[in-house]
Order: structure tokens, then C-alpha cells, then sequence
């Protein structure tokens, strides 16, 4: 067993404690960036102007009606930025831009002594255009031929002779959509400058350091100059991973021109419509089957809406076409992206990454594709499992593939499938116009970043004369239990009682060129970082440990606050003790710890290579009831075995793969985000701009019966203390939802009938396909016609 990996007898991590801000978030009193305003005096407030164009040219500005507004101190433009007037780290993104990208788009910003005010100097803000002609949708930018940044392309095996060898050979295609992260605290940050010339940022963002690097190009400064400080979020989801950026720079640049503390809050409607989301895709594949219902060969295009700019498409595509096999092995296989430049807000990060994309388009044509094989979509699924040393089509073996059957079967065994679906065949049969439908998927996903110089971390760990512990590293909370768990990583390493040690808000100056708390990596990359300062701080204190007792430093352990001698009994000297005896003796008391992830290598021009630690792996089985009038249903039972390793935080992990499933199951089945794609004055603009028409999973779509279990004796080697990412994994669970949906539908029509789906499923688009399941049974099936779904006979 790995130094990382193993855990001391009696480990802090592995306890299921609650969030260590569990009580301020349910009492209120847990501060968030915007709380800060009311600590803060002379605050000015910024408000954007926003034009009502999906593309247009500025042929006019005049911010003089705004400044005869009472309470507006000072309208920002692009004359103002002292250095870059960018807000993107691919330079796309003008701060302040001549050219509207898409409707609502943010061309300057009114600084007030009030937040009203600075709205009514907005709104006094002139703006003449030249509107221009516009890309909604990822069809009109295929049309059209609009595509940016690279178009990468996964390949393994031959093709050609792989559907050369299939008996059965099926095509289709699947537009599937965006999702708005929807977090409950809104984009945020709150600049100030001290007398230096300092700039300290308050803001809402997974990655301070690139904030940090934003701000400073922005003001013309250097990195040092600029401090990100995020004390926690109100959820994040990858929407604030780049997007804050340009926020803050807003900020940072007001308080910079008028030497007064900037206050920028988005209110929900400005966030929906100036924020980007998950990506939308659009898939076309061709997939080969043998006789027994093995996939021989794959090709698929996969094309993505990446909005205005780039911010993070490709490394979101890229892990697209890295998940699109999940967990199904494809000897011969081609996977190409592209990525569409429409006028929308540019797409971003997503719980997930791009690898839900991709990993839904291999479910949805297996689960078509399995009724016109003869196969239940269970036995199809499983007959394709990878298989212990077996490698994905980029390169990487597929590690612990065990681990596919073990959380599988443990899911058939937990949630009685077998019998269930008798009962549910049953219940079909006698009820016409009511539904059942039972469907388990599985998830393999890949942990690490894409970009392999991002898999690295820092910790600054500093002990007190009185024994007390404070830890900064470079993750940000948003919600997600990261604090939590360095906490216990911190006590474990250093053998101490949780409540000796405190964990300070994140920030750039304490810690820095951090990555972004994104890709699952969090307790990975910080807890190594914090578990390698807390080792150099042991390993002082074992030294000063064995003088007072007496022995080699080899021989001392220090658990349960108190350093002993092996075989000494209970002879020892308590932690407090031993900290002060090491500050008189002039040993250091603070160290700087650093985690770099071994073993990854990946080369983006090829795609090839091992860019993932691991391989996170669960299943889902889910059960579903569809009503045939309306297309109306409700989750009955779900049961889900995940991996997470060795849990550091049992309570935390839980959490966690409840809250991703639902998420997934939102995307999957309710979210549906619309856009104006008319030729009218509205084009382009959002029409699901509040709660009221988006529509969010709540407690009322919770399953009824909802089981989590985390896979037991599942050590990962080489990981902190034994653990495995949790945050993204579990939202591909939520397959399962659609895929029972799925069933229930094709219940009402004829044996063997295959069922396309909308993404999201809707009740509307879930009574589509229950309604051409009907008719499928009303007339021929056999079309003649080649579609989506229809089998080529070897040969043909």
C-alpha cells in the first residue's frame, strides 16, 4: 500500500461527520461574498447595460444621460481599463465589447451609491446598433458552417472492418440540451483598494488564481498586486469556474478608478441571461453489432454549442469524446468534436465536464438499439462491460474494470430487480393507460484534469504555541464538503482531535497558482497537498517527541493527541505540550505542503494517452411510472451502488451522490432551457429566465424510495488515504431515469418496439414517444426506410 494511501489505526477521515458549515448554512448566519457589502462602508454598486440584440455592431454609446442621474458616480467603459480589455484566459472576451455576441450582452457598467441607482443610470445609458445576422441554435451554426477553436478525433481499431464483421448495423442522431447551473448564490464580488494600491477581491469562484490572473491583466498589474479571497459559495457547479472573472474585474476596476469599495451582485434574471451553461450537443453515430449483440465498431460525430466564445469548449469536448464508451468496450471506434459559435452566452463548465455528453449517446443508442436485437437493455448493457485489462479507445487501461459487474450486480441484488420487474410486467399487462418501467445504467469516469498541469495542489499549514491547528489550501467550498474533509485529512495526518484544528478561507496570497476546484479533484489534489504539510510538521514534532521520551523518532506515534513511544504504554507527552516544547526549542511550526498527481500522460493533438488517475465506477437502477393520457411521471424506487474508494467522509459522499443523481435527473428529464429562435426583435433572447418557466427538480421529484450505498472494500491505491472523487460521478446515474422512462414508454406499444426520446424528457416529449409507441403497434413496423434504429443487414 502506497505512503498516500494508507490510513493510521483509528482515522479522523472515514467518520461520518456533517458539513463543517452545516449549522451556519441552516441558521443563516454562514457568510457569503455579497454579505460582506453590509460590513463594508461607502460601497458603490455596479449595474450592467445590456443590449437587446442576439449580434449587433455599436455605432453609438453616450453614458452623459447616466451621469446626470442623482446617485451615479461613474459609468465604466473600455476607455477606462488601464491594461487588457479581456475578460477570458483565451483573450475572446472583451471586458467591454463594440460588438454585441448575444442578447443581453453586458456593453458597460453604471457605478451608484445605490443599487437603484445604478439601475436607473442603466437605464439612461444610450446604445445605438447595427444589428447584425445571428446563430441560435447548433443546427443553423452546422448550416452555416460557424465553428470555433479545434475539432478533435478519438480512434482505435479499423473502422471499415469493423462494420465489415457486424450483423446488425444501426444510425441515428440526438440533440440533446443545455442546463443552467441554476446555484443559488448568483455571480458576486466585492473590490477594494488600500492605500498601496493593493486590490483585494472578494468573489464567488471556483478558481481565485485565475480570477487573480484576470483582475491583474485587466488593471494592468502584476499577480502580486491582486488578492482573490472566497470564503465559500452558494453553489457553483462549474458555472464559477471561469465566468467570475469578469465580474471581479468589473469590480476591482471600479474601486480602482473611484478609490471606494465596488459591489457587483448579478439578481437572478441578469444571471440566467449573462451566464453561460452546459454545453448543448448534437450526435450523429453509426454503431456495429455481432450476432450476440457486441459492439464491433462505433463512429460519431459530436458537435457542441459553445456560445460566443471559447472559455472552456475544448477541454470540455475533449472529455466528451474521452466518455463516450462509459463503461462498454468499443475495439474499433471513431469519435469526432466539433464545436458550434452561435450567439448565445458562451457555455461553460458543468458538473460533469462534457463527459454527460458524451456518455449519453452511447446509453441512448443502446437503449434504442436493444429491443431491434432481441435483447433486453439489461443483457445488452452487460455483455459489453469492459473486462479486466482491456484499455479505452484513447489508450488508458481501464483499471479495476471489476469493479463495472461488482456495482452492477450489487444494484440487482439491493433493489430485487429480478423480481421487481416480473411484478412490473405484471402490472404493465393489466393496466392500459398506466406504465411502469425499470431501467439500470451504469457510470465509469475519469478523474483528473485534462490539461495534466493543472493535477497539482498547495497547503500552508501553520501550528500555534497553544496547539491549535489552522489550514489554508487551494480548493474553494461551495457547498460540496471539500472543507470538510481537509479538516479530517489534517487531524488523521497529524494525529490530533478534529476539534485542534480550523480550516481559513481560501485566497491567493496564503496559497497560490492553485487550479480551479472543478474536475472532481478537489479532495485529491488538496487533500495530498494538506496531508504533505501536515507530514513535515509530524515528522518536527516525532523529533522533539523522541528527545523528551527518550527514543529514536522513528519509534514515536502521535495519535489521539498524545505522542508515544512504541511499547511505552501509556507514557507520552500530550499535543499542547509537545507544540510549546518545540516552539522553545525553535522548531518550525508552519510548513508549505505540494501535491502533484504521478502517472498521467496525454497528448492533446492525438488523443491518446492516460489522462485520468482513475476510474470512479457505480450503478443505478430506477423505476418510474408514466401515466399514458399526459405523459406525466413519478420516480418510484431508485438504488444506487457507487464508488467512492475509502470514503473520507461517509455523510459528505452520501450527500453528495444524492444531490448529483437529482441534478443528472433534472438535465435529463425537466430542465428544459428555450430560446427565441424567431426572426423577430426577440431573436436570441432567453425565454426561460426565472424559476417560474425553468423548471428545477424539488423535493416533489425526489424518488419515493431512494437507497445509497457506497461500494465496499474499494481501497484505491495511491490516492489520499484510500479515497475516490465523488463530486461529478453520480450525475450520470441519473441515466437511469431516462432510460426507465424509456421502457415505460415503449410498454405501450408492441413487443420489441424501439423508442426515441427527447433529451430532456419532458412529460410532453415522454407522451411523444409513448404515443409513437402506440402507433408502432397500430400499423407495419417495418418502414423499409433506414433511420435511426433500424438495422442494416450484414452485407447491405
Amino acid at each position: 500500500m502506497s505512503h498516500l494511501s494508507q490510513r493510521p489505526d483509528d482515522p479522523v477521515v472515514g467518520i461520518a461527520l456533517p458539513h463543517e458549515s452545516a449549522a451556519l448554512h441552516v441558521t443563516g448566519t454562514a457568510l457569503y461574498t455579497d454579505d460582506l457589502v453590509y460590513r463594508t462602508k461607502d460601497v458603490l454598486h455596479a449595474y450592467p447595460v445590456q443590449v437587446p440584440h442576439a449580434h449587433a455592431r455599436i455605432t453609438a454609446l453616450r453614458t452623459g444621460p447616466a451621469l446626470r442621474v442623482p446617485g451615479v458616480v461613474r459609468v465604466l467603459t473600455a476607455a477606462d481599463v488601464p491594461g487588457l480589455n479581456d475578460a477570458g484566459v483565451k483573450h475572446d472576451e472583451p471586458l467591454f465589447p463594440d460588438e454585441v455576441c448575444f442578447h443581453g450582452h453586458a456593453v458597460c457598467w453604471v457605478l451608484g451609491e445605490s443599487l437603484e441607482s445604478a439601475r436607473l443610470g442603466a437605464a439612461a445609458v444610450e446604445v445605438e446598433v447595427e444589428p447584425l445576422p445571428s446563430i441560435i441554435t447548433i443546427e443553423e451554426a452546422e448550416a452555416a458552417g460557424s465553428f470555433q477553436g479545434v475539432q478533435p478525433e478519438v480512434r482505435c481499431g479499423d473502422l471499415e472492418s469493423g462494420f465489415a464483421a457486424s450483423a446488425h448495423i444501426f444510425s441515428g442522431e440526438l440533440l440533446f440540451s443545455d442546463q443552467e447551473h441554476f446555484y443559488l448564490e448568483t455571480h458576486a464580488a466585492l473590490a477594494q483598494v488600500d492605500e498601496a494600491g493593493q486590490v483585494f477581491v472578494q468573489s464567488s469562484t471556483q478558481h481565485p488564481s485565475e480570477t487573480q490572473e484576470i483582475v491583474a491583466h485587466v488593471l494592468g498589474l502584476r499577480n502580486h498586486e491582486v488578492t482573490v479571497q472566497c470564503l465559500r459559495m452558494g453553489g457553483g457547479f462549474g458555472g464559477k469556474e471561469m465566468q467570475p472573472h469578469g465580474f471581479a474585474a468589473i469590480a476591482a476596476l471600479g474601486a480602482t478608478l473611484t478609490g471606494r469599495p465596488v459591489r457587483l451582485r448579478l439578481n437572478r434574471t441578469q444571471d440566467l441571461t449573462m451566464s453561460g451553461k452546459r454545453h448543448g450537443f448534437h450526435a450523429r453515430w453509426r454503431a456495429g453489432f455481432d450476432a450476440g449483440g457486441h459492439v464491433l465498431a462505433l463512429d460519431a460525430t459530436l458537435t457542441s454549442d459553445g456560445g460566443w466564445s471559447l472559455d472552456l469548449s475544448q477541454p470540455v469536448l475533449a472529455r466528451a469524446l474521452c466518455h463516450v464508451d462509459n463503461l462498454y468496450s468499443i475495439p474499433n471506434a471513431r469519435f469526432r468534436g466539433r464545436i458550434a459559435k452561435t450567439n448565445k452566452p458562451s457555455n461553460t463548465a458543468f458538473r460533469g465536464f462534457g463527459g454527460p455528453q458524451g456518455m449519453l449517446v452511447m446509453e441512448d443508442l443502446l437503449g434504442r438499439c436493444a429491443p431491434l436485437l432481441g435483447l433486453d437493455p439489461r443483457e445488452l448493457r452487460r455483455r459489453n462491460f469492459y473486462r479486466p485489462g482491456q484499455c479505452t479507445p484513447y489508450g488508458q487501461e481501464v483499471r479495476h474494470a471489476e469493479r463495472i459487474a461488482e456495482t452492477w450486480d450489487q444494484v440487482l441484488a439491493n433493489g430485487e430487480i429480478d423480481s421487481r420487474a416480473r411484478e412490473i410486467a405484471a402490472f404493465n399487462a393489466s393496466h392500459r393507460h398506466l406504465k411502469r418501467g425499470l431501467a439500470i445504467t451504469g457510470v465509469k469516469f475519469g478523474i483528473s484534469f485534462n490539461m495534466t498541469a493543472f493535477n497539482q495542489a498547495g497547503a500552508l499549514v501553520l501550528i500555534y504555541k497553544d496547539g491549535s491547528v489552522l489550514i489554508n489550501h487551494g480548493g474553494t467550498e461551495m457547498g460540496q464538503g471539500l472543507h470538510t474533509k481537509m479538516l479530517q485529512v489534517a487531524a488523521t495526518t497529524l494525529g490530533i482531535p478534529l476539534h485542534k484544528v480550523r480550516l481559513a478561507p481560501t485566497r491567493t496570497d496564503k496559497v497560490p497558482n492553485t487550479s480551479a476546484t472543478a474536475a472532481s479533484s478537489g479532495a485529491d489534489l488538496n487533500g495530498a497537498a494538506v496531508k504533505n504539510a501536515c507530514e513535515q510538521l509530524r515528522e518536527r514534532l516525532t523529533r522533539v517527541a523522541a528527545t523528551r521520551l527518550g527514543v529514536n523518532a522513528s519509534d514515536i506515534r502521535i495519535a489521539d493527541g498524545v505522542a508515544r513511544a512504541l511499547g511505552a504504554g501509556t507514557d507520552g507527552v500530550a499535543w499542547d505540550d509537545l507544540v510549546r516544547a518545540a516552539y522553545l526549542q525553535r522548531v518550525q511550526l508552519s510548513a508549505a505542503g505540494f501535491y502533484r498527481t504521478e502517472g498521467l500522460h496525454w497528448d492533446a493533438e492525438t488523443m491518446h494517452g492516460s489522462p485520468f488517475k482513475y476510474f470512479a465506477y457505480g450503478a443505478a437502477a430506477t423505476e418510474v411510472e408514466v401515466d399514458g393520457f399526459t405523459g406525466a411521471y413519478r420516480v418510484r424506487r431508485v438504488d444506487i451502488v457507487h464508488d467512492v474508494g475509502d470514503s473520507l467522509s461517509p455523510l459528505v459522499d452520501i450527500g453528495q451522490i444524492e444531490g448529483g443523481f437529482v441534478q443528472g435527473a433534472g438535465w435529463l428529464t425537466l430542465e428544459d432551457i428555450r430560446w427565441d429562435t424567431g426572426d423577430g426583435p426577440g431573436r436570441g433572447r432567453l425565454l426561460t429566465q426565472a424559476a417560474s418557466t425553468y423548471k428545477l427538480p424539488s423535493f416533489s421529484e425526489m424518488p419515493e424510495e431512494f437507497n445509497v450505498s457506497l461500494l465496499a472494500h474499494a481501497h484505491e491505491e495511491g490516492v489520499v488515504y484510500g479515497s475516490k472523487a465523488v463530486g461529478e460521478p453520480p450525475l450520470m446515474l441519473a441515466f437511469s431515469v431516462r432510460e426507465a422512462l424509456r421502457q415505460a414508454a415503449a410498454a405501450f406499444g408492441p413487443e420489441g418496439v424501439s423508442v426515441e426520446l427527447a433529451a430532456p424528457a419532458t412529460p410532453e416529449a415522454v407522451y411523444w414517444a409513448l404515443d409513437a409507441a402506440r402507433r408502432a403497434g397500430e400499423s407495419d413496423v417495418e418502414t423499409g426506410e433506414f433511420a435511426a434504429g433500424e438495422s442494416v443487414p450484414a452485407g447491405a
